[in-house]
Order: structure tokens, then C-alpha cells, then sequence
């Protein structure tokens, strides 16, 4: 697979001779860094907030108007600048730029984010946004059974691109209701990456090869965002049988190029929390269950099995640890429609989440990554910032956080790539 271009090593080369230099001045913006290695052809690749093209950007991948039409949320800061990259070289270049002007980056590929961590910040913390919405290419190769898939593509392009090339090969990815629906058969998308490209904090770009195992574990499934920027993903695809394989949508009477459509139908407010069952919960747990779900209409319980082959594999294997001895997820969903009723439905699901506590796993109360939760907590950015995130962490790792926290440490010891639930770093001793 191609990614680089003589253009491609020269702006590199650049960029690190300028890096390797102490640069005392942080007066020097951010967009004159970047630019200063580009033609004037690049000038729509920077956004800075006073573009008339900001606001539509920001707000064309945030699935969830607590973020968006919320006064809440108005004191969370947001992006100094946007960064829509089509090459790599551009995200070489807002990190290294970034660093030399003082901000942090945050990425963003489809913006499925619960708690909007990808584009905003409760701090008043300075950062610039890389969208990846650009980074789409998918490249599948059918007769090897793999694929290419850079990291702004949604999981519906996917699948599209597969069925385009065979009927008979699939990818177990998601567990949202209309995806996911294999992952008991073949595993978590996860146990399928062969190989992946990244640019760390440095601004190099590194495969499987030269990142090293201990960092090609920790992005399948710690949250790549704490170590660098994923660039693209190879993943091994798998056979399924072509009679039996459906993918359901809600609305009916729609074509296989629904999958391509990337703009979500929601327009409303919510909030989801995660819990994990060792057990069958009781008749009485789920009699109580059952009756506060009643009691709110717009409320959702999505329960997914677990077992088959991802429970086969070893929990250590990847940093997803909810492996062998789990047999299902609960995920809790409320949804409304003005921010007037936002309190209200919050209380409800932090109750709820409350009232379930004797009926789900325990020491610690494991919760999914990907459903992220800052009601289970936050990270600091003083030396505590270790012991903060393990309260969150263990829930989310288990015994897999102190392994992540290493490589992080390794790889990212200034916590360039910080967020209010990334993967701490160990403080110097």
C-alpha cells in the first residue's frame, strides 16, 4: 500500500531539522508553522475559529447535542484550530507545529463519542483537532483476505467496499445494533488487526515493525489517541456463509449504498452508561430493571452476548479484558429532545446506573471503553494523574491499565496526547 510521496520525505526531513532546534519563542503561530512548509494549495487544510468554515466542520461529526446545543457545554473548550489532513504529511506537521506553539492535539475520525472527547475539552486546555474525515481510503485484497483501512472511514464504507469484492467475506466490527453481529463467531475487530500505521509524538511514522509489540497492543483496543494518531489499519478479513449473512437496518426498504451515508439521523440529546453481567441477573433485579425502564420513555437497554471466540481469547491478549467468564454487556440509553430536560434525565440514568450495582460485576465494575463515562471519573494533569485514572481505568482494563500506562509512559512521557480519559503517565521519580 503506497501512503508516501518524495514531496512526502523532503517536508519531513523539514520538519525534523526545524524540531531539533530549542525554539524559545512561542510566538510564532501555530497556522505560520504549519504553512511555512506548504504552497498556497494548502491553505483550506488549517481552520482556525474565526473561518465562516469552523462551526460547520466542528459540528458535522458530533452525534449528540449535549455538545452541540447545550449551555453546559459552552464552557468546555474548544479547538484553537481544525486540521483536515489529505496527507500525511500534514499530521506530521501539526504535531510538530503544535508542540513548538504549546498546544496539544486531539483527534477525531467518525466522532462516535459519548462524551465528546474527541473535539472538545472540560479543561481550558489549548489544542488543535485533526479531523480525519479526509483519510478514507479502503484497499481490500480478496484473494489474501485483507484489508487497508485508514482511520476516517466509518465502518458502513466498510462493509460496502467488502461486499463490493465478495459476498462471502465480512469483518467483525461494532456492537451497535446494525453491526457487530459476528464478533461471538471471530472475535472483536481488535483480534483482527494484522498491522496499523501511526504517528507518534515525535511526528514519526511507524508500522507494526518499527512501533514495536508493546505499542501495536496497546492501540488495539487502549484507545489509539493516548499514543499517537492511527493512520490506517490492515485487517484480516473472514469468511461467512452468504445465505445466512443480514445486516438490519431500522428503516426498511433502503439499498446496500445506505452504508456509505455518514451523516447521522439523531438530532437529539443523550447519555449512556455500561455494565457487565458474570451472572443471570435475578428475576427481582430485572423485575426493578424493567419498571424504571417503563417509567422513561425515551429510554433504551441494548444487552450483547459475550462468549464464543472472544471469550476463547486470553484477556492479556489485547487490552480488552472482558473476555472468558462474562456473558453479556448491558448498555444504558436515554435520550430527550431540549436542554431543559437535560438534568432531569441525567439524575434518571445515574440512578439507574446505581440501582443495577448489586446485579453486575464487581471489584472493579467493569465498563466498556468505547461507551466512555466521565461520571466514572477524570484524569488530572498534576503528578495524582496516575492514581486518578486507575479509578476509572481499572473499570475499563482491569488488569490490562498498568501494562497501557508502561507504554504510554514509553512512548509518550511529556502526555503530549492527553484527554480527560487517556491513558495516564507514570511520574518521574
Amino acid at each position: 500500500m503506497l501512503f508516501t510521496t518524495v514531496l512526502f520525505l523532503v517536508i519531513t526531513t523539514s520538519l525534523f531539522s526545524a524540531a531539533s532546534i530549542p525554539t524559545p519563542n512561542h510566538g510564532r503561530s501555530f497556522q505560520q508553522c504549519f504553512y511555512s512548509h506548504y504552497s498556497n494549495n494548502h491553505t483550506q487544510v488549517v481552520i482556525p475559529r474565526n473561518s465562516p468554515l469552523y462551526s460547520p466542520l466542528l459540528n458535522s461529526s458530533i452525534r449528540n447535542n449535549r455538545f452541540v446545543n447545550s449551555s453546559s457545554f459552552d464552557s468546555w473548550s474548544k479547538p484553537e484550530f481544525i486540521v483536515t489532513p489529505t496527507r500525511e504529511s500534514h499530521i506530521q506537521a501539526t504535531i510538530i507545529c503544535a508542540k513548538r506553539s504549546g498546544f496539544q492535539v486531539r483527534t477525531r475520525s467518525g466522532g462516535h463519542d459519548y462524551e465528546g472527547l474527541s473535539y472538545s475539552s472540560s479543561t481550558h486546555q489549548k489544542f488543535v483537532l485533526v479531523d480525519l474525515s479526509n483519510f478514507r481510503s479502503i484497499e481490500v485484497d480478496i484473494e489474501n483476505e485483507i484489508a487497508w483501512v485508514e482511520t476516517g472511514a466509518t465502518l458502513g464504507e466498510l462493509y460496502y467496499r467488502i461486499a463490493e469484492k465478495s459476498r462471502v467475506h465480512g469483518f467483525p466490527a461494532g456492537s451497535c445494533p446494525t453491526v457487530g453481529t459476528i464478533f461471538r463467531k471471530y472475535g472483536l475487530a481488535a483480534d483482527r488487526v494484522m498491522d496499523a500505521r501511526i504517528v507518534d509524538a515525535n511526528g514519526e511514522i511507524m508500522d507494526r515493525n518499527s512501533m514495536g509489540e508493546d505499542l501495536f497492543w496497546a492501540i488495539r483496543g487502549g484507545g489509539g489517541a493516548s499514543f499517537g494518531v492511527i493512520l490506517a489499519w490492515k485487517v484480516e478479513l473472514v469468511p461467512v456463509p452468504e445465505i445466512v449473512t443480514i445486516f438490519r437496518f431500522a428503516v426498511n426498504n433502503i439499498s446496500l449504498k445506505a452504508l456509505l451515508n455518514r451523516t447521522s439521523t439523531f438530532d437529539g440529546f443523550f447519555k449512556a452508561k455500561s455494565d457487565y453481567a458474570r451472572e443471570p441477573i435475578s428475576g427481582l433485579g430485572l423485575e426493578g430493571l424493567f419498571k424504571r425502564v417503563l417509567e422513561q420513555e425515551s429510554s433504551m437497554l441494548i444487552l450483547t452476548p459475550y462468549g464464543g471466540r472472544t471469550g476463547e481469547i486470553p484477556d492479556s491478549e489485547t487490552p480488552f479484558p472482558h473476555r472468558r467468564g462474562y456473558i453479556y454487556m448491558i448498555q444504558y440509553i436515554v435520550t430527550w429532545d431540549t436542554e431543559e430536560e437535560t438534568s432531569l434525565h441525567m439524575r434518571w440514568i445515574r440512578e439507574l446506573y446505581e440501582y443495577m450495582a448489586p446485579y453486575v460485576s464487581k471489584a472493579p465494575r467493569a465498563a466498556y471503553y468505547n461507551y466512555r463515562d466521565l461520571d466514572l471519573g477524570r484524569n488530572g494533569k498534576n503528578d495524582d494523574s496516575y492514581e486518578r485514572a486507575r479509578i476509572w481505568g481499572l473499570k475499563y482494563f482491569n488488569g490490562n491499565f498498568d501494562r497501557l500506562v508502561r507504554v504510554k509512559t514509553a512512548v509518550d512521557p511529556s502526555n503530549f496526547f492527553w484527554n480527560e480519559q487517556s491513558i495516564p503517565v507514570l511520574a518521574p521519580h
